[in-house]
This record gives structure tokens, C-alpha cells and sequence, in this order.
């Protein structure tokens, strides 16, 4: 039986924000920022631990909070790592802030990837736009643990040149012999694209799956995972060997406000991480 001490541990990640030091801000693409983050108290810090798919709540203090997921894996702990893109009062706040200032973290919250029946699989990881944001915690923690997986597939789809989330980080995937790395861009209007120049799906063509053995994890925008799962039906992938994020519309990440609610589910709590299987049959889910 847990102890009264821990359990109040957890209580405090969950509904008490913690103070976080923003550690370093890196730029991303235009509007997009990578911020490191750590926990002061080193308690917090020890008992931090997140599956690759789970989110935090950020709060920036005196202006609110915001559910944000998480981009470091759960292998390179201490340092927490959110891609935010500026986009409403929480995160307009938040890029005001300087390294060195302090936020407020709860959580982990949700359900994430499954590594374990992921393991000794060959996993196919498609991303759409900021989709990578939250699949790059997945994706370096495969990598991190590589002898432990079979072949890895990264599909990667971008607007254009200019709307690469971690450029420079994925970049140097391509001279990697043990995984595979295709990247497309929707449109490449300057003509220097030298990848794959239309939809994400396109990138099917230089693939050869194993439908037996292979799992997908897909994070993007909805329309993606309409037309990424067909082609994996096409190829015979079972629905239960797919597993989707759903993140939009989340607030309290903890079932209270209605807002992420899908059919019979709550994204934050039921999710945001899902097999499709389960949710195939909602009609608003995909």
C-alpha cells in the first residue's frame, strides 16, 4: 500500500502547481518556441516521471494556465522540454518570459504511448505540422533505447521549408542507417526543397510495412489521420496497432470542464493518446 507521504506527493503534482525555472528558450519555427524547464524543489524533480503522449498544465502566474504536451522523453529526465506556439493569453504571456523566470507545472496528465507493447515491434511514426511537438517525446525515447525495437519509419509532413518543427535536429537523422526518415512539404513556392514536395501520405510510396509487426503512432491535425489511416488499412495495419493523439480542446486535464469530451471519452483523461480501435466508431473523433 502507497504511503500517505507519497500519495500527497502525487496529489501535489497533479492539483498544486509546481515552481519551474525556464532553464534555456530555443526558437523554432515562426511563432514557435522549445522551452527547458526544471522543477526548483529537487523532490519535484525526483518524483517527475511521464509516459512519451502525456501533458502538463503550465501555468504563467497572474495570467492562467494551459495544457501543453510534452516533448523530452521520459529517458532524459530532470529537464522538461514543451514546443508551444503562440496562440492565446497562457502562451503570449509565456513567450514574455526570459530564461530564468519562473512558471508553475501540475501533472503529468493522460494516458501516453504504450512503450512496453511497443517493444520488439517495428513502429511507423507519422507527424503532421506541430504533431512532432508531442511525437518527438516518443520518437527519442525509441531512439534512446533503440536494440529494444524493431525497424522505425519517422513520416514527417510540413507546410512548407519554413514550418519545420526542430529543423536542424531532424536533419541529422539522414545520415542514421538504423531507421528511416522521410520528410514532405505541402508546397516549396522557392523551388530548394530537396525532399519530398506534397502530402504526408505521399510518403507511403517509399515504404514496406509488416502489417503484423508493425504499430503506428500518428500526432497531427484531424484531416491527416483521415487519409494516413486509409493507407494503413490499405495495408492490411489492424485498427489495435494504431495509436492517434487527440489533444485539441483540452482545458483542465482532469475531466471536470466538458471541453475535450468525444463520444463516451474525455480526451485529457481517456486520452489524449488513443488505439484507434477504440474510437473508430466516433464519428467527431477523426
Amino acid at each position: 500500500m502507497e504511503s500517505r507521504e507519497s500519495i500527497n506527493k502525487d496529489i501535489d503534482l497533479i492539483f498544486k502547481p509546481n515552481l519551474a525555472r525556464i532553464e534555456r528558450i530555443l526558437p523554432q519555427m515562426e511563432g514557435h518556441r522549445l522551452f527547458q524547464l526544471r522543477f526548483v524543489d529537487e523532490d519535484a524533480v525526483n518524483a517527475f516521471a511521464h509516459k512519451p503522449g502525456q501533458f502538463i498544465e503550465l501555468t504563467v502566474f497572474g495570467v492562467g494556465e494551459a495544457p501543453i504536451s510534452i516533448s523530452s522523453p521520459p529517458s532524459r529526465p530532470g529537464i522538461i522540454e514543451i514546443c508551444v506556439r503562440k496562440a492565446g493569453s497562457v502562451t503570449g504571456a509565456l513567450f514574455e518570459l526570459q530564461k530564468g523566470d519562473h512558471v508553475g507545472l501540475r501533472g503529468p496528465f493522460g494516458h501516453g504511448f504504450p512503450l512496453e507493447t511497443l517493444k520488439g515491434k517495428d513502429l511507423l511514426l507519422v507527424a503532421g505540422g506541430l504533431g512532432m511537438a508531442p511525437l518527438r517525446s516518443l520518437f527519442q525515447a525509441v531512439l534512446d533505447d533503440r536494440k529494444n525495437y524493431g525497424d522505425i519509419v519517422l513520416m514527417y509532413g510540413a507546410r512548407n521549408p519554413d514550418d519545420v518543427l526542430f529543423k536542424y535536429e531532424l536533419l541529422g537523422l539522414m545520415n542514421r542507417t538504423d531507421l528511416k526518415y522521410l520528410l514532405s512539404v505541402d508546397v516549396d513556392d522557392e523551388g530548394i526543397w530537396r525532399q519530398y514536395v506534397g502530402v504526408v501520405t505521399g510518403l507511403f510510396k517509399g515504404v514496406q510495412l509488416n502489417s503484423e509487426n508493425t504499430f503506428c503512432a500518428l500526432c497531427g491535425p484531424p484531416i491527416m489521420y483521415r487519409f494516413v489511416i486509409e493507407e494503413l488499412l490499405k495495408r492490411d495495419i489492424p485498427k489495435e496497432q494504431v495509436f492517434v493523439s487527440l489533444e485539441r480542446m483540452m482545458k483542465c486535464g482532469v475531466g471536470k470542464c466538458g471541453h475535450c469530451a468525444i463520444g463516451e471519452y474525455y480526451c485529457c483523461t481517456d486520452g489524449p493518446v488513443f488505439r484507434y480501435s477504440d474510437i473508430s466508431h466516433i464519428k467527431e473523433a477523426i
